[in-house]
């Protein structure tokens, strides 16, 4: 048997490919929560800071200026870190669950926490973009209606928003999932985490007995192919779904 054989008879063991889509259900379960919760909090961070304009409201403008710019501009690992050291962990993530331990629970709690509060920075600029695109004249129709700002807000301006940074916010959506695989830096149980401890015990599996070449090519490479399915079919379903709606 040669190397490649070797490597590639990893690939073939039930085991092996069972443990893998558990860290891909991981990742995007991950991904999932930082996306939808970082639409969220991004979505009130930039209306914050592009209408909370006077009085006393400048303040909180300000506070969403703070963020956005110290989280966007800093690097995701960084976060990640400073979370796992100084993030407290509430009672509900110290219990053992979905097959992992206290500790890598409460990691996960963790790292996801830094990737949600990262994306959260970016997804925020996103929606402003779209929000500075409405024009004012949508505002002024809204009023004409007899809608008070809030309802403006909710039935006219955000709508339209939304629709123009469809697919800047499929980048980040993509960008995302990928921003993920830094995770496996601090031992969580997503894809990557989960290749990188199968790499380092490949030659249990690989039949040679020593961790070659041929092995991170083959773990790392059906890895990024992973990667590239999830992502071009998101981005095949956005597409298909925005050329119904045309």
């Amino acid at each position: 048997m040669n190397t490649l054989e070797g490597s590639l008879s990893i690939l073939k063991n039930p085991a092996i490919l069972l443990y893998i889509l558990k860290g891909v259900g991981f990742t995007l379960v991950i991904s999932v929560i930082a996306v939808g919760i970082g639409i969220l909090s991004g979505s009130v961070l930039a209306l914050v800071r592009n209408y909370c304009n006077s009085g006393k409201s400048r303040i909180f403008k300000w506070m969403a200026v703070a963020y956005i710019e110290i989280f966007r501009n800093t690097p995701l690992l960084l976060w990640i870190f400073i979370c796992l050291v100084f993030c407290p962990s509430p009672e509900f993530f110290t219990h053992k669950m979905l097959g992992l331990s206290s500790v890598e629970i409460k990691i996960l709690f963790k790292a996801a926490v830094a990737l949600i509060l990262f994306t959260s920075s970016v997804i925020a600029e996103i929606v402003r973009g779209g929000l500075n695109s409405v024009a004012h004249g949508q505002f002024e129709a809204g009023h004409s209606q007899g809608f008070h700002i809030v309802q403006v807000m909710i039935y006219i301006v955000l709508p339209q928003a939304y629709r123009n940074i469809v697919p800047t916010l499929l980048s980040q959506v993509i960008t995302t999932i990928k921003d993920s695989s830094y995770l496996a830096n601090v031992a969580t149980i997503e894809l990557m985490a989960r290749t990188k401890q199968l790499l380092s015990s490949a030659y249990n599996y690989n039949g040679l007995g020593t961790v070659n070449v041929s092995d991170v090519f083959v773990l790392f490479g059906f890895a990024a192919l992973i990667y590239f399915i999830i992502n071009f079919f998101l981005s095949s379903l956005v597409r298909y779904f925005q050329k119904q709606a045309a």
